[in-house]
């Protein structure tokens, strides 16, 4: 879990676990370390908590160990994120605890990827969290989300029992602070703890080795299938800036356990903090591969629908908004915002360009000052190798261009009449032919590439 010298960042609350954590890695149990040590105070306890942070400061002055204190409101952070007060504390815990790992490793020179976050996870809160998972549905990764390591987190009291921490503290003789809200057994973890652990036990006075066997086969599974999903990801994913973008046809060929796990690998590593994702989030968008008008929202502000053969989920207060235009001077270039930039040039006769983001116009034709803006309703032009108009609507339907991505398309007029539809079509009504003297190419560089073609 440590390499040698390890910049270490121990969370310690001042209860028995955390305190042993702090004795073992302040002993050197775990090698040679550069100990620090982090105390979240919740703000939920009035006095006691101001004991609980002072009972820190202390033994950590006696072991002399640097010891920072970071008070922070969980209660007004949990309405603030809609969360409960657990789940706060939780998220509040490990962002004070990534903060304080980059500072100390900042001030150290050390490289931060040796850094650690070590936190005083017992086998009795892994147990624990295992049943009030299963008691609330999930899945194999719910069962085992406490690992020995994840990233910057280790857990080195994982595979100790409470009766042995406790056991450790009085032979060390070390006292700790008991927070009492630890017995409230409105709370699901302490009812667990209190009501549903004894009668497991009883049941099977072995149950705690069994349990430690179920789970370490099951983690195994699980991570062997996470390869598994991360392989299929990369076939069925396409690349994207800030949006899940997957092949729906690809995905749907996928097995359900591997649909599933791919989408949830996606969408936490495309959006950070999103954390509220449930079992029927992921039925739904799975069961939705298939439907061409699909659409769903999600937490976190996520929404995830079908355009065209791709499924996309996105932040869903992204809107898209029409640019700016102006006149495009010839020669001349002009920028668009977010729908890029067009540039005009002339030149003798010149044959058409392949390229769909190129048009090359007979400039004998063209009538007036061009000017560019997006689309408008209504819009109608002549299609190059077409003898009437089509509306532009059904043009870049037709072009599969997506409508989020409609408003950024620019269009090219000549007065009322519509030139070019960048990147999609040119008008007939300017085709370069055997009489053609001169020509103006017009280049459109789009900010962002994807969904037009």
């Amino acid at each position: 879990m440590f390499e040698p010298d390890s910049t270490v960042v121990a969370m310690v609350s001042g209860g028995a676990d955390s305190v042993s954590l702090l004795r073992a890695l302040a002993g050197g149990a775990f090698g040679p370390v550069a100990l620090s040590v982090l105390h979240v105070d919740h703000r939920l306890r009035g006095g006691e908590s101001d004991k609980d942070a002072e009972f820190v400061r202390e033994i950590c002055g006696a072991f002399g160990v640097r010891c920072t204190v970071a008070p922070v409101d969980v209660a007004a952070f949990a309405t603030e994120h809609g969360l409960n007060l657990e789940d706060a504390g939780r998220q509040v815990r490990y962002a004070e605890a990534a903060r304080e790992l980059e500072a100390r490793c900042a001030e150290s020179g050390a490289g931060l990827a040796s850094g650690r976050i070590a936190t005083a996870h017992t086998f009795d809160d892994r147990v624990e969290t295992a049943l009030m998972r299963l008691a609330q549905g999930t899945g194999a990764g719910g069962l085992t989300s406490l690992a020995y390591r994840r990233g910057a987190v280790v857990r080195p009291l994982l595979d100790c029992a409470r009766a042995d921490v406790l056991a450790y503290l009085g032979e060390l003789g070390q006292a700790w602070r008991e927070d009492a809200s630890n017995a409230d057994t409105s709370r699901l973890r302490a009812r667990v703890r209190a009501e549903l652990m004894p009668v497991l036990r009883d049941i099977n006075p072995r149950f705690d080795e069994s349990m430690a066997r179920t789970l370490t086969v099951i983690g195994d599974e699980d991570a062997f299938l996470d390869e598994l999903a991360r392989e299929a990801a990369a076939g069925v994913s396409k690349g994207a800036s800030g949006e899940v973008r997957v092949d729906r046809s690809a995905a749907a060929a996928l097995p359900r356990v591997l649909q599933r796990r791919v989408l949830r690998l996606l969408i936490r590593e495309t959006f950070e903090g999103a954390s509220r994702l449930e079992f029927d989030h992921i039925e739904a968008v799975c069961d939705g591969l298939g439907d061409p008008a699909f659409a769903h929202d999600l937490p976190d502000g996520l929404r995830a629908f079908a355009e065209y053969g791709r499924l996309i989920i996105s932040r869903s207060d992204e809107r898209t908004s029409p640019f700016v235009g102006g006149v495009l001077a010839v020669p001349g270039r002009i920028d668009l915002g977010e729908a890029g930039t067009l540039t005009a040039s002339t030149s003798g006769p010149a044959e058409p360009d392949a390229d769909p983001r190129v048009a090359v116009l007979d400039a004998g034709a063209l009538g007036g000052p061009l000017t560019v803006g997006p689309v408008s309703p209504g819009d109608r032009m002549r299609p190059f190798g077409m003898d009437g108009s089509r509306k532009l609507s059904d043009i870049l339907v037709d072009a599969k261009v997506p409508a989020r991505q409609r408003p950024l398309v620019p269009v090219v007029r000549d007065g009322e009449r519509i030139v070019w539809v960048a990147g999609v079509k040119s008008s007939e009504d300017y085709r370069v032919g055997p009489d053609t003297q001169r020509t103006v190419r017009l280049a459109w560089e789009p900010c962002r590439t994807e969904g037009t073609s």
